[in-house]
């Protein structure tokens, strides 16, 4: 079985037909034994951060769907390491969370920028060996080398390019239509 740890991103299996994760990747980060924590990279919506949280300076910071639980809540993640105390390491160079008060005073400051932090509202949760099972059921391929994408900006689209990136037989996914039966 594939192996999950902190900084593993999830790619929807081209048969998930479950409509939430539908073409999802998403990073994780955090995973023990009792939970699995992730953001949907690419799920962005058309709500900027400073129409959401108020007395933040007026921005082009989006704000993504990180997943279906707790949808009011606001996670980043960031490259921007001991700056924001209390942060969490996930891979090397790429933070979860910490100090919220300080990044307001970084927005304010205009100190950093959208390829140093991303917004989510919502995360993705799975609880003791529910992601265990989903992955024996293939509905989800583990992949360890494309974190480097979790700073981009990213849509619907990069699911069909990760896919291509991927294994000879998941290519020919690359182009699978929301509803296939539609086709």
């Amino acid at each position: 079985m594939q192996k999950i740890k902190n900084g593993s991103c999830l790619i929807a299996h081209p048969t998930m037909l479950d409509e939430t994760f539908f073409k999802s990747i998403i990073l994780i980060t955090h995973h023990n034994e009792e939970e699995t924590i992730g953001l949907v990279l690419n799920n962005p919506s058309k709500i900027k951060l400073h129409e959401i949280i108020n007395n933040l300076p007026e921005s082009d910071f989006p704000v993504y769907i990180g997943g279906p639980v707790s949808k009011n809540s606001i996670h980043y993640i960031h490259r921007l390491g001991k700056l924001i105390p209390n942060c969490i390491k996930i891979s090397d160079n790429l933070y979860f969370g910490g100090d919220f008060e300080v990044v307001k005073k970084l927005l304010w400051n205009q100190k950093i920028n959208k390829n140093q932090i991303r917004f989510f509202a919502g995360y993705s949760g799975w609880e003791a060996n529910q992601l265990e099972n989903e992955l024996k059921e293939d509905s989800w391929i583990v992949n360890n080398k494309i974190k480097d994408l979790s700073m981009l900006y990213s849509n619907n689209e990069l699911w069909g390019k990760i896919m291509r990136r991927l294994e000879k037989k998941y290519a020919i996914w690359s182009n699978l239509p929301k509803n296939p039966s539609l086709n």
